[in-house]
């Protein structure tokens, strides 16, 4: 079984994020950059059904030159090769377009199953896996807590705000995890080590068949047009007891509809 998990690098969330002036878009440059926190567990998985089921783990991103530095800590991890899609015309690129991409490079690697994480942490949209899925003619089971495969039988237990439902589907298919299916390994020194000589192929556009106009500005179906920063906290109201505090309260929580 051939698996490539999803990987993209995203601003540390424990840090303060920002958008560029210039053109409305993330601020990498100056940002902490991890890997988004939710495909650890995409990469956690696809390393289990390996082990299990034998096989090989691609790590696919999409992303800048720099992205090379999440692609190599995936890799220590212990997946066998990495898929780089890196070309300035990408900067921009809304996730239609990016979804484009990634199901263009997905097709050349001819995957029998595609892990990723339920969401990213910078965009927070959930929408990739289901855009690949339908460009690729395949399944989608997202939001999975479990996922157990069975030869070319994937079922997953669905994770919902009431508990769970189980959905099959046959390979080749896409799986998205959340962050309650597994706990992801630490990498070993010498995983660190043997994630230098592992295998990185860079791919533009071109080796894609995609053009430059159908991604980027030019190609996104959607943009920012305006942006600003959160509004600092206010001071709350403070009541002082002085034998109707309870009133004052209640007063209050009538003001703001809470009753």
């Amino acid at each position: 079984m051939k698996i490539v998990v999803l990987v993209k690098q995203v601003p540390d969330s424990g840090a303060e994020r920002n958008l560029r002036s210039d053109d409305n878009t993330v601020d990498r440059g100056s940002a902490n950059n991890v890997i988004n926190e939710m495909d650890e567990y995409a990469i956690e998985e696809a390393l289990q059904i390996q082990e299990k089921h034998g096989g090989e783990v691609v790590v696919l991103t999409v992303g800048p030159d720099r992205a090379s530095e999440s692609i190599r800590k995936a890799l220590s991890m212990g997946p066998d090769s990495a898929v780089h899609v890196v070309d300035e015309a990408l900067h921009g690129s809304c996730a239609v377009a990016t979804s484009k991409v990634l199901a263009a490079a997905i097709g050349q690697l001819n995957a029998d199953l595609i892990i990723c994480g339920a969401e990213s942490t910078d965009g927070r949209v959930q929408v990739m896996p289901h855009m690949i899925a339908e460009r690729l003619g395949i399944a989608a089971l997202t939001g999975a807590r479990k996922l157990t495969v069975d030869g070319s039988s994937l079922t997953i237990e669905r994770q919902t705000e009431e508990g769970y439902e189980v959905v099959t589907a046959s390979t080749p298919a896409v799986v998205s995890v959340w962050d309650t299916i597994n706990e992801p390994r630490y990498p070993s020194f010498k995983g660190i080590m043997a994630a230098k000589k592992k295998p990185l192929e860079t791919k533009s556009l071109a080796d894609l068949g995609i053009a430059a106009s159908e991604v980027g500005f030019d190609g996104a179906t959607s943009a920012v047009v305006e942006h600003s920063k959160r509004p600092p906290r206010q001071a709350g109201n403070k009541i002082t007891d002085s034998g109707d505090g309870g009133l004052k309260l209640v007063e209050y929580l009538a003001s703001e509809k809470f009753v």
